[in-house]
């Protein structure tokens, strides 16, 4: 059983689709024995996945700091809500709770929070799974973008290869229990950008 963060969209604005793609990777998560952790909102697709576990009977955890509780979006349903000072201390608490990570679409938190554990994995600083859930190429744009910086000598191959890429939710529960590549030793010319 791993414990698994999903960092995903916190926006009424979406497409309802996206809101079940949250619910069915929940519902998977369980189904497979893992629980979950979330950045503690109740709304939008954070809402979504942990309503989703706690109705299959699985355990969430919600992170969130004490100004975003304040605004009244915290997932107070929450098995176990931690609130934070800051957002900084808030992805270190999720971060350390964590066994793997699964990024949904989102906007620019859900970029940054998967930008850092993808340059976390690709420095060996952790050996946990990091993986994406792009059933409609949302995130598109971001791995060709990956791919031109390997190409132009900006990226090693193994840091873009620290990374699974998913198009259904039954492939993303599977990749949690793979192990990602190893990404060293590194000859001393190839420390630089991840």
């Amino acid at each position: 059983m791993a414990s698994v963060c999903v960092y995903c969209s916190s926006s009424d604005a979406i497409d309802a689709r996206y809101l079940g793609l949250a619910a069915d990777l929940g519902t998977a998560l369980v189904e497979a024995g893992h629980s979950l952790v979330t950045g503690g909102g109740a709304v939008s697709m954070m809402g979504a996945i942990a309503r989703s576990v706690r109705a299959a009977g699985g355990h969430t955890v919600g992170v969130i700091p004490q100004a975003l509780l304040e605004f009244e979006v915290g997932d107070r349903e929450a098995d176990q809500l931690i609130v934070t000072p800051d957002m900084r201390t808030r992805k270190a608490a999720m971060d350390e709770a964590s066994d793997a990570f699964i990024a949904l679409p989102g906007g620019i938190g859900t970029l940054e929070e998967l930008l850092e554990v993808w340059t976390s994995a690709s420095l060996a600083m952790h050996r946990k799974p990091v993986i994406v859930l792009d059933p409609w190429g949302d995130f598109a744009p971001l791995k060709e973008m990956v791919e031109v910086l390997r190409h132009r000598g900006f990226v090693r191959p193994t840091a873009e290869r620290v990374v699974t890429w998913c198009t259904t939710v039954e492939e993303a529960v599977r990749a949690i229990s793979i192990a990602p590549p190893d990404v060293y030793p590194l000859e001393h010319n190839e420390v630089r950008d991840v």
